[in-house]
């Protein structure tokens, strides 16, 4: 058990969370930019060949479409229905394969991202759905090409939606952090379970809590500011 009157107790506390967290936020970045490149291009393609999307039929053929649509639509609904716990021991030796250890922090990073980009798939599949369909029709007329309507018309118009959207995800992603970091000595989640259930420290799980429901307060009012900036409605 932790005494919280030895004289070292604050400053370990404190050098301990601090790591933790500047771990956290590493996976949290580097997932968060996987996740936005990924899922955001699995979302337009999702819409674009879509029946009657604007590549509904890529190099003239519909069935394409439809079989693009069909596949990359089966791999985001699976990513999503399978629990992360699974799907991170699943991935273990792809983890392995890849960065040459599954319980590292880089480990860690993979699970995370395979988790987090079908969810932001669809999140940004639903956001370029809401686009009013006069605004492609509109462009269209004037000449647009497939690729310009999706660049300069759906995208930019739906970036209020994806930005909430993407909030959402990262809040997730801060969950499935505190999940994966247990399996690994890394990260807020195994510096709550490692000091504060096997080490009987409450003030070690209230710290981790703190700090999390900071950043996830953090990541909100980031959302709230650039949002408003960002919105045209």
């Amino acid at each position: 058990m932790i005494d919280p009157t030895d004289p070292e107790f604050w400053p370990r506390l404190f050098d301990g969370l601090l790591v933790a967290s500047g771990e956290t936020l590493i996976m949290l970045v580097v997932t968060g930019l996987v996740t936005l490149i990924g899922g955001l291009a699995l979302g337009v393609i999702l819409v674009a060949t879509d029946a009657d999307g604007v590549l509904a039929a890529p190099c003239g053929s519909r069935a394409l479409g439809r079989g693009i649509n069909l596949v990359l639509g089966t791999i985001v609904n699976i990513g999503r229905s399978v629990p992360f716990i699974i799907l991170m021991v699943a991935l273990i030796p792809v983890s392995r394969f890849l960065v040459g250890s599954a319980f590292s922090l880089e480990g860690a990073i993979v699970p995370l991202c395979v988790a987090a980009v079908p969810f932001f798939a669809r999140i940004a599949e639903i956001a370029l759905r809401e686009v009013p369909s006069g605004l492609v029709e509109a462009g269209t007329a004037m000449g647009a090409s497939p690729v310009q309507l999706l660049v300069k018309v759906l995208v930019p118009e739906a970036v209020p939606a994806l930005l909430r959207g993407f909030t959402t995800t990262l809040v997730t992603i801060v969950n499935y952090s505190a999940i994966v970091t247990v399996v690994g000595n890394y990260g807020l989640g195994s510096f709550a379970y490692v000091n504060g259930y096997q080490r009987y420290s409450v003030i070690h799980i209230l710290a981790v809590v703190a700090l999390l429901v900071a950043l996830v307060h953090l990541l909100q009012w980031l959302r709230n500011r650039l949002a408003a900036r960002l919105s045209h409605r």
